[in-house]
């Protein structure tokens, strides 16, 4: 499912405008690796040591040839190659020394039957809602066991109606929408593809009256516009359609039949018709050349500037003249998934688990992703298990996990957390993730208690096109293309800040519904990604346009390997907390901001009403009209947030200072590092979020309309934006609650023996 910001930019890529570094620090170092933190001065250079010889040991011949194999046919849920994959992977890892089962679970998956679109007036024209053969792609050829393009989780529909244009989907476009006095109600909602995650749309447009919606990938956004088509270029061609889930995984993910419980044989299930997450519409997706002829079909107002794509025709709203049929009918069945979970006993404390993962599962052939993320996993589990069996086992315990049923909704890693809940919170030291790579630069999101070891392990990682460290490159890519506010903020201190994590790949269970501290990688943003979720996200594109050679792949696994050979060996776990407490402070400042902008904004809307600006400023033959009355924005008390995170910054630098003196040392107690560990379970609340009691992290979380995308301290952000006013402060004070606990919780440590 992947989002590697740039739609790879993170599976849009919807890992998302949010998931690479952002920005702050100065030159990077340079020269003499500095020691890893968590180690002795001693242990530190044996640790830098060890990590020379693992990254000795990766072969991009390696990462080639299992791409090949796996992304050889069709490998989604349920599929032969699917299960082909999965006994290669289980040979494989018992083959590098590691314990190795296969963890099934009985999941509700939708395959299409009838996919339908039909313009009916004012000409007829069919939909052909498949994908063209292209020359030089023998994968493309290959019609056995593919999905054809429709989106998983749409409920069965046949409908009629007249068509509306929406451009994103998202809520500013429903409000626009309005001004022009322009209702979806009854009708068929089209939207393209970017802006927010594609469940976001028909949700959207069910909520506003749709009776039916359709998604398109517009050419401006991923096709010619953007650079040369398949087979020419890395790009979408007029014929390639994005697949995905529309399950409604702001909600909850997972099986959409057993939320918060695992789905094994015997789990209780929900009936279908009340699994809430299932669409309340039919939706399928389709290529801009079937876009083309509904599209140029409507009349009504001419789009605003924003609004309009890269297709040779004047981009009209509706609704109407256009009208269009669409049907999609589903056989729903159970069916068995699988995930391959390995594991490698460490030595020292054998308890504490360091959990690595990706998902082995794809819409069709799935090289891109999740293929690329996958055979970089394999790597790094080779790589170690090799080191293990000439005597340099890990301390900890490491699991590979290789998770099935992504795609459609995360289901496997759901289903495997919710079933191992128990053993999780107590044993589970962090969560690793990879999922979709390509070329060019790092892309690090995650819990921010990790994101000094992180950037720690990308001053170390040597990127292979440039022979300077991964760190440096993503500086000098902002210091040449960013904005003046990141600029300046790069040279605010040594360590760039990591996003913050929202949803969209397998972390989310870990991270936000136990609380486990988690991280995703990925490299991109030189490797167009125009085949994501099609039929052409083939070993043959990936070969050509994404990640030629698999240096990246191997890039890749130098980082996650480092990353995990840290924790699984520190004698102090590298979690660090003055990073966590800084971009705290910089999420409340943030929302403040957003207090005074829409209080602001209102302010100045209701003098422009007040003096009939938008009376004299707007066409009057138009229909465009002046926007509705903004809420009037109280003054919220933000007293509580700041007075937790001064609390917090005190309690983060005391502790860091301890432990850092305590690493010297050489020696930590498995008390203290178990304290570490449980750390992020502090940060979540068994009630939940308002409206999706599922996701338990009070500090990040997918947005409610937004799905792939973040929102940081969600509870406050979340009410403001939906000008709950009323609830903000209450709100806050639950947000200031757990930050003061948080708090308590690091000052316990710190007094700690």
């Amino acid at each position: 499912m992947n989002r590697v910001c740039n739609q790879l930019a993170l599976k849009s890529i919807g890992i998302v405008a949010l998931c690479a570094f952002a920005v702050c620090g100065p030159t990077a170092f340079a020269g003499e690796p500095e020691s890893p933190i968590g180690f002795s001065e001693d242990a530190g250079q044996q640790q830098l040591a060890l990590e020379d010889d693992y990254k000795s040991r990766l072969n991009a011949k390696d990462l080639d040839q299992w791409m090949q194999e796996l992304a050889r046919h069709p490998h989604h849920a349920g599929s032969p190659h699917s299960r082909a994959n999965v006994e290669m992977l289980v040979k494989l890892f018992r083959e590098w020394g590691y314990t190795t089962e296969v963890a099934s679970y009985e999941v509700l998956l939708p395959k299409p039957i009838d996919r339908i679109v039909e313009l009916i007036e004012p000409e007829y024209y069919s939909a052909g809602l498949q994908e063209d053969i292209v020359e030089g792609d023998e994968s493309s050829s290959q019609r056995a066991d593919v999905l054809p393009p429709f989106n998983a989780f749409s409920i069965d529909g046949d409908v009629t109606a007249e068509l509306v244009y929406v451009n994103y989907g998202i809520p500013e476009d429903y409000e626009l929408l309005e001004r022009y006095g322009i209702d979806v109600k009854g009708k068929i909602a089209i939207a393209r593809y970017g802006k927010s995650w594609r469940g976001i749309k028909p949700k959207l447009a069910a909520e506003h009256g749709a009776i039916g919606a359709l998604i398109y990938s517009d050419p401006a956004d991923d096709g010619y516009a953007a650079g040369d088509v398949y087979p020419e270029g890395p790009f979408k061609n007029d014929s390639g359609v994005q697949r995905g889930s529309v399950v409604d995984m702001p909600t909850y993910p997972g099986d959409v039949l057993t939320p918060g419980r695992g789905a094994t044989k015997n789990a209780k299930r929900l009936k279908r018709k009340d699994a809430v997450t299932i669409t309340r519409i039919p939706v399928l997706p389709i290529s801009y050349r079937d876009a083309l002829p509904l599209l140029g079909a409507l009349g009504g107002e001419v789009v605003p500037a924003e609004w309009r794509g890269a297709l040779p025709i004047t981009y009209h709203m509706g609704p109407g003249p256009a009208k269009v049929r669409l049907k999609a009918s589903f056989e729903w069945e159970m069916i068995t998934i699988e995930n391959v979970i390995a594991r490698m006993q460490g030595t020292t404390y054998p308890d504490q688990w360091i959990i690595r993962g990706n998902h082995h599962d794809g819409w069709n052939h799935g090289a891109g992703d999740p293929i690329s993320g996958l055979v970089a996993m394999m790597a790094e589990a080779k790589a170690i298990g090799e080191l293990a069996a000439e005597g340099k086992p890990p301390m900890r315990s490491i699991v590979f996990a290789a998770w099935d049923a992504e795609e459609p909704g995360l289901i496997g890693s759901t289903e495997w957390v919710e079933d191992n809940a128990t053993v999780l919170k107590d044993k589970a030291v962090a969560y690793l993730n990879t999922d979709g790579s390509g070329r060019g630069f790092v892309f690090m999101g995650g819990s921010h208690t990790l994101e000094h070891l992180f950037n720690q392990v990308a001053r170390t990682v040597i990127d292979p096109q440039t022979s300077v460290s991964v760190s440096d490159r993503y500086r000098a890519s902002v210091n040449v293309n960013g904005t003046q506010a990141q600029k300046n903020e790069l040279k605010a201190s040594k360590d760039l800040r990591i996003s913050p994590l929202g949803s969209g790949s397998d972390y989310t269970p870990f991270l936000q519904h136990l609380g486990i501290a988690s991280g995703n990688i990925a490299f991109g943003g030189e490797s167009g990604h125009g085949s994501y979720h099609t039929l052409y996200d083939t070993y043959e594109h990936f070969s050509r346009f994404r990640d030629p050679g698999m240096a990246y792949g191997v890039a890749l696994a130098d980082v996650t390997g480092r990353v995990t050979l840290r924790l699984a060996n520190a004698a102090v776990l590298p979690f660090r907390f003055t990073n966590l407490a800084d971009n705290l402070k910089t999420y409340v400042e943030e929302i403040e901001n957003l207090a005074d902008t829409q209080r602001s904004d209102a302010v100045s809307d209701a003098k422009l009403k007040k003096d009939k600006a938008f009376d004299l400023a707007l066409d009057p033959t138009r229909p465009l009209t002046a926007p509705q009355n903004l809420t009037a924005v109280p003054y919220f008390n933000f007293a509580p947030l700041k007075n937790a995170i001064v609390r917090l910054e005190t309690a983060a630098s005391d502790l860091d200072e301890k432990l850092a003196d305590v690493a010297q040392d050489g020696e930590a107690s498995e008390a203290l590092n178990r304290k570490l560990y449980l750390s992020e379970r502090q940060l979540t609340s068994p009630a939940g979020l308002p409206q999706r009691e599922w996701y338990r992290h009070q500090v990040y979380a997918p947005g409610f309309y937004t799905g792939y995308g973040v929102k940081t301290l969600p509870r406050v952000r979340e009410a403001i934006e939906a000008k709950d006013y009323a609830g903000v402060d209450d709100q806050i004070q639950i947000t200031a609650q757990v930050l003061e606990a948080f708090a308590d919780y690091l000052n316990g440590i710190s007094r700690s023996d």
